[in-house]
């Protein structure tokens, strides 16, 4: 039977509040029979696409919604970031922020209005999805679908990885997320590196009154422990104090654990209740009612699991005994207070796939990879 023209596939850009709000919508229709699947909070969401955010000072971006028969059906952002162009000078641009039914010529669409903008702007390649950057959402879901997402992590239907690779991509990058009971047994080489370490290494928790100089710290351990990383960007200092200053609001100082070595900063760890727990059935919105519920569940139930989202040892110390002992000081210093909470498992992730020592840091201490996220490339010429 012949497609009416009411039934044609149509992209809007979103270029104002109207087609933001309607880019927003995208996921919970493409969700919503998914039991998994948590709907983030709206003004989280709409904060991310601020002109005042950092990440646009050194970036630019496009979004298209797609459109079929009245209904939005699909999305897509396409963004070109000059901080890695700079580090890289490769014509590298991003696809990030994907959602939709499973229809190839949704998908085929969204993926010809994102490249053919990312060309214009002089891009010769195209990896993803990044959300909207590599420090942030990155990579697709592959396999772990079963599972709910844990704060900032992404979820997917098992379909987007075939049509993505229908339309020609092919895989750069996998990433891993693993969990790990909160309770489980260090081991006795791990506690005896660690007391042996004590004379020279403390361990400390956040100091929230000097917030500011607090993520200045982080962010320096982070650019220095992931600057060899593979797709590594550098946080600027803007971007660094913005996310503290968001996720501050959701943890206790206990929850940031720094480590310093002869008193000078040498690795640190933030760890994050599991917010996604206390979201499940508020359908992203805050009122009337929610943030009561949000308030009372984070405060005094408390979510049963947490993710480890931040994580970073200075180059000097990755490949001496120090590197994965710090680690295990900083874990064994926040775990008490976790515990203490309620807490019963933890997320760690994302790892990268070919990151020996810190999976092998993870397993170690009984963390089991459980998801794997894929980036994807393509050439544009």
């Amino acid at each position: 039977m012949p497609e009416s023209q009411d039934l044609k596939i149509t992209l809007e850009p979103v270029s104002g509040t109207g087609q933001l709000r309607h880019f927003l919508a995208v996921p919970a229709r493409v969700y919503e029979n998914d039991p998994n699947w948590i709907q983030p909070l709206n003004f989280e969401q709409k904060h991310r696409f601020a002109p005042g955010r950092p990440f646009f000072a050194h970036a630019r971006w496009q979004a298209w919604v797609a459109w079929r028969g009245g209904e939005p059906v699909g999305r897509i952002s396409a963004q070109v970031d000059e901080l890695h162009l700079q580090r890289y000078q490769d014509d590298t641009g991003y696809f990030g922020m994907i959602e939709a039914i499973d229809d190839a010529e949704v998908f085929a669409a969204l993926f010809e209005a994102a490249e053919d903008w990312l060309r214009e702007q002089g891009m010769r390649r195209v990896r993803g999805p990044y959300n909207l950057s590599v420090n942030e959402e990155v990579g697709l879901l592959v396999e772990g679908f079963e599972y709910p997402p844990y704060i900032m992590m992404g979820h997917a239907c098992p379909y987007y990885a075939t049509q993505v690779s229908a339309l020609g991509y092919h895989q750069a990058q996998d990433l891993l997320a693993y969990l790990i009971p909160t309770d489980f047994e260090a081991p006795p080489i791990m506690t005896r590196l660690a007391a042996r370490a004590s004379d020279k290494v403390k361990v400390r928790c956040l100091r929230r009154k000097q917030l500011a100089e607090e993520a200045e710290v982080m962010r320096e351990i982070f650019n220095d422990a992931w600057q060899n990383n593979w797709g590594f960007v550098p946080f600027t200092p803007e971007e660094y104090l913005d996310l503290v200053k968001t996720l501050s609001l959701l943890l206790p100082d206990e929850y940031v654990q720094i480590a310093e070595y002869e008193g000078e900063p040498a690795a640190f760890m933030v760890a994050l209740p599991n917010i996604n727990e206390a979201l499940s059935d508020l359908g992203g919105k805050l009122l009337p009612f929610g943030w009561a519920k949000l308030l009372w569940r984070l405060k005094v139930r408390h979510p049963k699991s947490m993710r480890v989202p931040l994580l970073g040892v200075k180059q000097q110390f990755q490949h001496s005994r120090l590197g994965p002992t710090m680690v295990f000081m900083l874990t064994d210093a926040q775990r008490p207070h976790a515990v203490a909470r309620g807490v019963e498992t933890a997320e760690l992730g994302w790892i990268l796939e070919d990151n020996a020592g810190m999976r092998n840091i993870v397993e170690t201490i009984g963390g089991k990879a459980y998801k794997r996220y894929r980036l994807y490339e393509k050439d544009l010429t």
